[in-house]
């Protein structure tokens, strides 16, 4: 599978330490995307703008559907409004295909029949995958886990060798991911706050 669908898998894990937020594992997902379009061929980096390049699309139908949304004329986009514009909603795009395809399932939450559905990997080989990717300290998806608040612990823990994927145009894609996320968080927390002034603002007798 792709990189996408395996941080998606790796998020959905009940074992996951925490909830990944939406528009945190939209960003990523179009950054595992563009990561894998990267190992393709059919991308390319320059500096930070994303060239096309004349590999063909890979065969797996969401990186098809990446590919085909590349900016072809200059200047190329650069990543960070990659991310932005291919991640909107973009978890949801994630959800949608990989139920249909019966990699996710749906189990009551609670211990009430009657409780919400929970959204859960099925047992199949490719969330095993996914999950393996996870322990061998795969570089790439770890440093995705790391960027949506997945795998903090292991972050800490774990030699920066085992964590380096390697390649500069990889880097530079997982250094935007991160970016692009603790952004997201600033714009969270300034409307938070802008909302709690506005709160108190009414209760002022």
């Amino acid at each position: 599978m792709s990189t996408a669908k395996d941080l998606f898998i790796v998020a959905l894990d009940p074992k996951a330490q925490r909830p990944v937020g939406q528009g945190d594992l939209s960003l990523a997902l179009a950054g595992a995307e563009l990561i894998d379009l990267l190992g393709a061929g059919t991308v390319s980096l320059d500096g930070d703008r994303i060239v096309p390049g004349e590999a063909p699309a890979p065969a797996d139908r969401l990186l098809a559907e990446a590919a085909s949304a590349l900016v072809r004329r200059t200047p190329y986009e650069r990543v960070d409004d990659w991310l932005w514009r291919r991640g909107r909603d973009l978890a949801a795009v994630y959800q949608s295909s990989l139920e249909e395809d019966g990699r996710l399932t749906r189990t009551k939450g609670g211990r009430s029949p009657f409780g919400p559905d929970r959204l859960e990997p099925a047992d199949t080989p490719e969330r095993r995958s996914a999950l393996d990717r996870v322990e061998r300290h795969d570089p790439v998806l770890t440093q995705l886990a790391v960027a949506v608040g997945l795998d903090e612990g292991r972050a800490e823990t774990d030699g920066e060798s085992e964590r380096d994927p390697g390649d500069e145009a990889v880097t530079t894609v997982l250094a935007v991911v991160h970016d692009a996320v603790m952004e997201l968080e600033a714009v969270r927390q300034r409307r938070s706050i802008e909302n709690a002034a506005f709160a108190n603002v009414w209760r002022v007798p």
